[in-house]
């Protein structure tokens, strides 16, 4: 890869966004003009995916650029505390900008340095442990609040929207006075929304955009539909997210919430977009757009995110600027893990890659086809009795499941995922091939294990499990009032 002029990055991220909701993949009803826009501009990796498809451990390895295993984030309980530090610390260090506007879900704890040189209405997980109860493993436990993701259901304003609403203003302030400066060294803002993630309360102007539509049910979302494999039961029992939606009706009304809510997103993307147009940032500035993770959104009967399924685990990734090739769509499978060395690299601290022994490829050098045949991984540690984990590479999509039977999905012939080719005796062979890959890549019994001793030990650092009993579940993460 050639010598690169150092670049400013303005990294977009928002919560629970499935890739496939937007106009730039080919959503025949959702507007995304601004993503549209992004997507023309620049490179769409189709096949990005999230470290893990739940909100802290994915931002965990987003921030350290290292797989959950390595961080031991293992779930919305155990959050990052600063350690171990990620490229917010190696840019700080060598005297570089790097903010963050908005959500963060870290542990927030005093004291904890993430490497930031300033947080801007930061969200963290609620009192440093967030809901204590997401460490209770067991199969008999379930999330009764999840019922309220169907009744909640409308048009209005959330204080999540609203969050948004003064992250955007705030990210406005911050580029416009950012581009009236003269840094000496390349800068990182960092700017993240919570839309589309749930409650499903749109702004009336984008919920009524959709709500009359004849939106389309999720693909098996009736009963006789679903598939039989144990962990999509186990999660839908759990969540109680099903739970909530009397009909299709119901669901389609969901349905039109959310995309009102992407909407509403890709709106803030676009009043982000107009500072630099109006200014000269784009001509120093690259800017990657993604999310944390996916949404099930009703498809087989799930809510949320929590499975290695398309829909939960495929990530929306778009990439401006320098070595991004105009309107290029890119099938090579990337990672959350593959950003830090990208940032890294554009801003001239590509040396720390090395010093954090980060295990991802700059995104830049896998847009140069130099890594076509890799495979990525995500993992998942809360809320099944074990763990389960993703690997990827361009044809195929292997899940193994300690405790369950594992999957084995073409997304080549297969996209929608409909025929689990680890059902067939004759892809024995090919199981046990992608099972080895894995292994090669992470010791999943030892990683398992690693995460029960974590979660045990915070229970009982927390007062045990009755203790813990006795706390309310929290149905989401309440959103900052001020800057803190």
């Amino acid at each position: 890869m050639s010598k690169s002029i150092k670049r400013n990055v303005l990294i977009l991220m928002s919560d629970e966004h499935n890739a496939a909701v937007a106009g730039y993949e080919g959503h025949t009803q959702v507007r995304t003009p601004n993503l549209d826009r992004l997507s023309t501009m620049g490179t769409q990796f189709r096949a990005a995916y999230t470290a893990s498809p739940i909100c802290v451990p994915a931002r965990a390895s987003f921030a350290t650029g290292l797989p959950v295993s390595t961080h031991r984030c293992w779930d919305n309980v155990l959050a990052w505390k600063g350690t171990p530090k990620g490229w917010h610390h190696e840019l700080r260090d060598r005297g570089h900008r790097v903010a963050s506007i908005g959500k963060l879900h870290f542990a927030g704890h005093h004291g904890d340095d993430y490497g930031l040189t300033e947080a801007l209405l930061p969200m963290h997980v609620q009192g440093g442990t967030g809901d204590a109860q997401m460490l209770f493993r067991e199969a008999s436990v379930t999330r009764p609040a999840g019922v309220r993701l169907g009744q909640e259901v409308g048009p209005g304003e959330s204080e999540y929207t609203l969050y948004d609403r003064k992250i955007t203003s705030e990210a406005q302030i911050w580029l416009q006075k950012i581009a009236l400066s003269s840094p000496e060294k390349p800068w990182v803002l960092f700017v993240s929304w919570v839309a589309p993630h749930f409650p499903l309360i749109a702004p009336p102007e984008h919920f009524f955009r959709y709500v009359d539509l004849d939106i389309p049910l999720p693909k098996q979302w009736r009963h006789g539909e679903r598939p039989n494999h144990p962990y999509v039961t186990h999660h839908i029992r759990r969540s109680c997210y099903d739970e909530g939606f009397k009909g299709p009706e119901q669901v389609k009304r969901a349905l039109a919430a959310y995309f009102g809510l992407t909407t509403f997103m890709d709106e803030n993307v676009g009043k982000i977009l107009a500072v630099l147009d109006r200014t000269d940032l784009w001509k120093s500035t690259d800017v990657l757009y993604t999310s944390d993770h996916g949404d099930n959104l009703g498809t087989r009967g799930m809510w949320g995110k929590s499975s290695m399924y398309e829909e939960s685990a495929r990530v929306p990734m778009i990439a401006v600027g320098e070595g991004f090739e105009s309107g290029k769509v890119i099938d090579t499978p990337v990672s959350h893990t593959d950003v830090a060395p990208w940032v890294l690299n554009s801003t001239g601290c590509s040396e720390a890659i090395h010093s954090l022994k980060l295990p991802g490829t700059c995104l830049k050098s896998i847009v140069s086809g130099a890594h076509a045949e890799r495979a990525v991984v995500s993992e998942f540690h809360t809320g099944a009795p074990d763990g389960f984990w993703m690997l990827r590479d361009k044809r195929y999509k292997y899940i193994h499941y300690i405790g369950f039977p594992d999957q084995l999905f073409d997304l080549v012939n297969d996209p929608e995922e409909q025929h689990d080719l680890a059902s067939n005796d004759g892809n024995s062979g090919l199981l046990r091939e992608f099972k080895s890959r894995l292994e090669r890549l992470v010791d999943t019994v030892s990683t398992n294990a690693l995460a029960h001793a974590d979660q045990e030990a915070m229970i009982d650092q927390l007062g045990g499990r009755a203790e813990i009993a006795k706390r309310k579940a929290m149905p989401f993460t309440p959103a900052p009032t001020q800057n803190t």
